[in-house]
Parts: structure tokens; C-alpha cells; sequence
């Protein structure tokens, strides 16, 4: 079995799931953050929209500096309201999927670092990186913003089977 055909089906299932989340979000919640020291709404909307693109780049490239000496750090995309946040999740979630069909197994062993300021962060294969910085970092990051809409009285989706709202 394919190192895609092993992980599709879970990432097919976080991206629908971390989908319905998304688009609950009300447009005029997006500056709402339950602290100061919390992050917005908007903020993790658009670092789930922005996570799945991440897959890409890892499977692309063998590192990423996000804050290289003398060179511009890695921004997050734009947002304005929730179906632009949509639509980013949705390109990245296509162009990640591609990204795995046509991911070559020996490929996915191949080690890749995360820099900060040319100072590795991590290296790990990138099978891992993708378990790691992005499946378990959408799931964390998608359970912060169903927090923050029960606390808003959104209701909220099922994930893994019904919610207490459904």
C-alpha cells in the first residue's frame, strides 16, 4: 500500500471535518478572542485555511526558514470574512490532496527542517512533518476554534460523530 493510499482517507476526513467548522464562523466574530493574551477567531480561521498548504510545501521542498536573516518572514494569507478563509482552506486542501496522490513513497522519508533565523526548529522526515506540523496542527487548532464558538453560542458540528448540538 502507497504512502497516499495509508494517509488520504485521514486527510480526507480532518479536512471535512475542520470544513463544516469553518463554515460556522460568523463574519461578525471574527475579531472575538475569549483573553488578550488569546488569539482572534479569525486569526486560527486562517491558520486552518493556511495549515493544509503547508503539506505542499513539505512535500516541495526539503526546508522552510520562517523568519530568514535579512529576508521577508512567513506571512499568513489575507482574510477578510469567512468565505474568503473558505476559499484559501479550499485551494490549499486541493492542492495539498494532489500533493499526496502524487507524492512518490521514497520521497516521504526524506528529511525536512523548519528554521528560525537560519537556527533549525526541527528535522524530521517528512512523513512525520505532515502527521506532525500539519494533521495534529489542524486538529489542535480546530479544537481551539470550536472553543471559541461554543463560547460565542455557535452551534457546533459533529467531528467524529454527532455533537451535543445536533
Amino acid at each position: 500500500m502507497s504512502y497516499a493510499d495509508t494517509i488520504l482517507p485521514e486527510f480526507d476526513q480532518e479536512m471535512a471535518s475542520t470544513r463544516k467548522v469553518l463554515e460556522r464562523i460568523p463574519d461578525d466574530k471574527l475579531e472575538w478572542k475569549p483573553h488578550p493574551k488569546s488569539h482572534t477567531i479569525a486569526w486560527n480561521a486562517i491558520h486552518l485555511a493556511d495549515l493544509p498548504g503547508w503539506l505542499t510545501m513539505v512535500l516541495n521542498t526539503t526546508s522552510l526558514d520562517v523568519a530568514p536573516v535579512g529576508g521577508e518572514p512567513y506571512r499568513f494569507p489575507p482574510h477578510g470574512s469567512r468565505d474568503e478563509i473558505l476559499a484559501t482552506f479550499d485551494r490549499n486542501v486541493a492542492a495539498a490532496r494532489q500533493a499526496l496522490v502524487e507524492a512518490k513513497d521514497e520521497s516521504v522519508d526524506i528529511p525536512w527542517t523548519l528554521e528560525q533565523g537560519g537556527k533549525p526548529i526541527f528535522t524530521m522526515p517528512r512523513r512525520a512533518v505532515i502527521r506532525s506540523m500539519v494533521l495534529n496542527h489542524v486538529i489542535h487548532h480546530r479544537a481551539i476554534l470550536l472553543v471559541y464558538l461554543r463560547l460565542n453560542e455557535v452551534p457546533i458540528p459533529g467531528m467524529y460523530g454527532p455533537s451535543g448540538d445536533e
